[in-house]
């Protein structure tokens, strides 16, 4: 007869035969299974058997080899009957989740020789799977994470983890009650492979309905909640149900000559009826609910409670939809600096020591502030960037509390200089594209120099503003040597796409124009001849080459070409940009008719700019040659300057000095961003004692002159996490030299609408965009069609931004504003209280190839007289910040 020994996942089943071995030191018979045709065996007496041979029954997909390695029994083992060797056999195989049965049976006795066979039966493996109950995007979702592939086998660690996966995918999500049923079936076409339907039940969203406090005095309920940063009670707007008892205490308190009462009675409805949820959700995350617990304890720290702690916390189920959680928190006394001695200090004064840390004798003890001014304080000074900025890279810096007297408390810091560290290795990792020049010539962090921790900040902003990176992965690794005093520094970048291309067809100013624009922003004009280079196009010098073309039928067409090289001589930031210009706009008459009418403008300009050392290196200048000239024919009919037909010549000098500090060019979380520029002629009529009054229009705009001043301003705050204040200023004035010819019809200055430039921009007027009204429609006497422009304008911007997405493939972030502006005819006019306002909101979608797309809402509140359509709600989309 023949006993096989069975195991399943919990228990090992024992089958009432003659065992032949004795399991461990438990009183409980185990046995191998005995061929019928051998004779039994005398389990009274021990005996001992060496193995002969070792064979495996019953797999097909394992190496034989290998599993009866795991088993522990090899030939020519010695095994005592009754002994555990067996047991402990089967167990090793059973730990590997593999099989579904495992039993050990002995197939012959040769003396004190047993051959063994290992019977086993796999566990079937996974040939397909699909989910019910989930939309197909969840699904893609789930499929990517729980990684299954068709080959796995199908252990309960699997559906375990599984499972586990599915339910805090969707916990995550706020779906706490998600339940997850695996069902296997037998796969018809495959012998031992099965098919799993994974099933889904999110059940409802459960939110966090109640968040209640316990034990806090110093803090409000509110401000104890507004310290965790993730877990939030859910919103409510309840204005109607106590409405009735709030307007009869009001009246009763007003009568009774109660007006402070009547004002607390209001406070208290809003606090208690109104509490709206925007920028977090309510739902439970235990890990970020753990860290807000912490959180909890950390703001009680900064204002001094230094003894606070978070006694206890429950989460308890207040329906299927909603649970509430229960903090119980112990304060504490609250404690103040009394006294700090700095110690080991030798390179600094401790005067001007705590100048930097800030903290007076008598503050409030805030650990997280001492902190913070010690080591790093991203919006000021701190006492580790006074040392570390002068090559200190091995200071340290310890709080000691020596005396905790009552309330107060006597701080010793102790300092550990060291000795300055030089540079001794930078290198550069993760360009495969841009050549290694173009990013060492960023760094300003060279080999030899002392080490400072804000030359490596710097370096970072410089190298994301190039573009040519992902700003959010750039990762500066110092790699300190202390044996020597030296440290080497690594930059690691991730390219990112910084062509860019322009292709569109839309509607503008009552037209049709289709537009064609490439931007090389990282090109190579030494590697043009290379054929290998083309990749699709020589680039990695940092070089910029960017060619557009506009067309409106045969009516409009126009054409530009510009070259940017930033390193003019590869040895300091000198660039060298050239540039010119075409566009053509006509009545679409043949050139044979004689009502044909043109305008063509041509123009060239040249530039130098430079980044200067003084007043610091955020500043730059750049100075530039423009010459543009106007050719009309037969044109008075549409632009109003003498005849219509003649030459009309610009040579101007242009100077814009400007200084920008932010933090990255996408989406800045902090710096500023400001520009002042200056564009002028030679006043030609100042020196010639012609009579300018007595000219005709064409003599007199000959050759334009005037003088052009723009002013640009804009600021950037992270006012809390990822929201950030963004605040912009614009002024522009055109000016004259002689009375007697007045303000160029040329230049001038075009208010409202999306900012962009199209088939209308041939004067060479400057568009500036206002939301929440139609393009232009906020300019002097437009409404009368006169089409002259303003040459006085100021704009006002405030915006608050939030991120959606910073990944460089697409970074989206939504934002809302209100804007005020105006643009006016002289300074007779000019009143800079007298401003269109607008608000509304919108969203910017960064593509590496298109740019920055914008799509906003804004409603004007004024309205313009003569043009009763152009306020109210206005949608306009916006290319490359034209808007802005």
């Amino acid at each position: 007869m023949r006993i096989a020994r069975l195991f399943n996942r919990n228990i090992i089943p024992m089958v009432a035969t003659i065992f032949l071995f004795l399991m461990g030191n438990v009183n409980v018979n185990a046995q191998i299974a005995i061929s019928s045709d051998l004779s039994p065996f005398d389990y009274a007496k021990q005996k001992e058997y060496e193995i002969g041979g070792i064979t495996v029954e019953g797999i097909k997909y394992l190496d034989q080899n290998v599993l009866i390695m795991l088993s522990g029994l090899n030939v020519g083992d010695k095994i005592k009957v009754p002994g555990d060797r067996i047991t402990d056999a089967v167990r090793k195989l059973w730990d590997q989740g593999l099989f579904e049965n495992v039993g050990i049976s002995a197939t012959s006795i040769q003396g004190n020789l047993v051959f063994l066979q290992l019977n086993l039966k796999e566990r079937p493996r996974v040939s397909k799977f699909s989910f019910e109950g989930l939309r197909k995007s969840e699904a893609d979702d789930i499929r990517t994470k729980i990684n299954l592939t068709r080959g796995d086998v199908a252990t309960d660690h699997l559906y375990i983890k599984t499972k586990n996966i599915i339910i805090d995918h969707f916990s995550e999500k706020g779906y706490l009650n998600t339940q997850v049923e695996i069902k296997q079936t037998p796969d018809p076409k495959r012998e031992n492979y099965v098919d799993l339907a994974i099933t889904v039940d999110k059940n409802t969203k459960v939110k966090i309905k109640n968040i209640e406090v316990i034990g806090n005095v110093a803090f409000s309920d509110d401000q104890v909640r507004n310290a965790m940063k993730d877990t939030k009670q859910r919103g409510y707007l309840n204005p109607l149900l106590p409405l009735g008892p709030l307007v009869v205490n009001t009246a009763e308190n007003l009568v009774t000559m109660h007006p402070w009462l009547a004002l607390q009675g209001i406070e208290n409805y809003f606090l208690d009826n109104y509490k709206l949820r925007i920028f977090k959700s309510s739902k439970y995350l235990e890990a970020k609910y753990k860290d807000d617990l912490v959180n909890i304890v950390t703001k009680y720290n900064e204002k001094g409670y230094r003894d606070a702690i978070v006694q206890s916390d429950s989460i308890y189920i207040i329906d299927s939809k909603n649970i509430g959680i229960r903090v119980n928190v112990s304060e504490g006394s609250r404690y103040y600096f009394r006294k700090i001695d700095w110690v080991g200090n030798s390179k600094y004064d401790s005067k001007v020591l705590s100048s930097i840390l800030g903290i007076s004798p008598g503050d409030v003890y805030n650990s997280e502030l001492l902190k913070t001014n010690l080591t790093y304080n991203p919006n000021g000074y701190d006492v580790s960037s006074l040392y570390m900025d002068d090559g200190y890279l091995f200071f340290n810096a310890e709080p000691v509390e020596v005396l905790v007297d009552n309330d107060s408390i006597d701080l010793e810091i102790r300092i550990r200089e060291g000795k300055q560290a030089r540079i001794s290795n930078v290198t550069i990792r993760g360009n495969t594209k841009t050549n290694d020049h173009v990013v060492i010539r960023e760094l300003r962090t060279r080999p030899g120099q002392l080490f400072s921790r804000a030359d490596i900040i710097r370096t970072t902003r410089e190298l994301a503003n190039l573009r040519y990176f992902n700003a959010e992965n750039i990762v500066p690794d110092v790699k300190p040597n202390q044996t020597d005093g030296t440290v080497d520094i690594e930059y690691g970048v991730e390219e990112t796409s910084a062509d860019q291309i322009e292709l569109s067809g839309g509607w503008g100013y009552g037209r049709i124009i289709g537009t064609l624009g490439l931007s090389f922003n990282n090109f190579s004009l030494r590697n043009v001849f290379k054929k290998d280079a083309w990749r699709p196009v020589p680039s990695g010098d940092g070089q910029k080459l960017s060619v557009r073309f506009q067309t409106y039928g045969k009516g409009y067409m126009s054409y530009s070409a510009s070259f940017t090289e930033p390193w003019l001589g590869g040895k300091k930031p000198t660039s060298l940009t050239v540039s010119y210009f075409h566009s053509m706009y006509s009545n679409g008459k043949a050139r044979s008719d004689s009502t044909l009418a043109q305008f063509k403008t041509n123009g060239l300009t040249v530039g130098i700019g430079k980044r200067l050392q003084w007043p610091d290196d955020f500043f730059t200048l750049y100075q530039g040659v423009n010459l543009m000239r106007y050719d009309l024919n037969n044109y008075s009919s549409i632009f109003n300057v003498g005849t219509g037909t003649g030459f009309f010549n610009v040579f101007s000098y242009n100077i814009n000095f400007g200084r920008s500090s932010i933090s990255q060019p996408i989406f800045p979380k902090s710096g500023s961003d400001f520009s002042l520029s200056l564009e002028l002629t030679p006043p030609y009529s100042l020196f010639s004692s012609k009579d300018y009054s007595t000219f005709s229009e064409n003599d007199r705009f000959k050759w334009v002159e005037y003088h052009k001043w723009k002013l640009s301003t804009s600021w950037y705050v992270e006012t809390v996490p990822k929201l950030v204040l963004a605040t912009r200023v614009k002024f522009g004035f055109l000016g004259y030299y002689n009375s007697d010819i007045g303000v160029t019809p040329f230049q001038r200055f075009y208010l409202g609408g999306d900012g962009l430039s199209g088939y209308n921009n041939l004067d060479g007027r400057e568009i500036i965009g206002m939301r929440g009204y139609t393009n232009e429609s906020i300019t002097p006497l437009y409404y009368k069609d006169k089409n002259i422009g303003g040459n006085i304008y100021s704009k006002s911007t405030i915006e608050l931004r939030y991120p959606l997405s910073l990944n460089p493939s697409a970074t989206i972030y939504a934002l809302t504003f209100i804007e005020a502006g105006n643009s006016w005819l002289g300074f007779d006019n000019f009143n800079p209280f007298d401003v269109y306002r607008s608000a509304g909101a919108g969203v910017r979608v960064f593509l590496p190839m298109f740019g920055l797309l914008g799509l906003d809402w804004g409603y004007g509140f004024d309205k313009v007289p003569g043009i009763p359509t152009a306020n109210g709600s206005q949608f306009h989309f916006s290319i490359n910040q034209s808007i802005d």
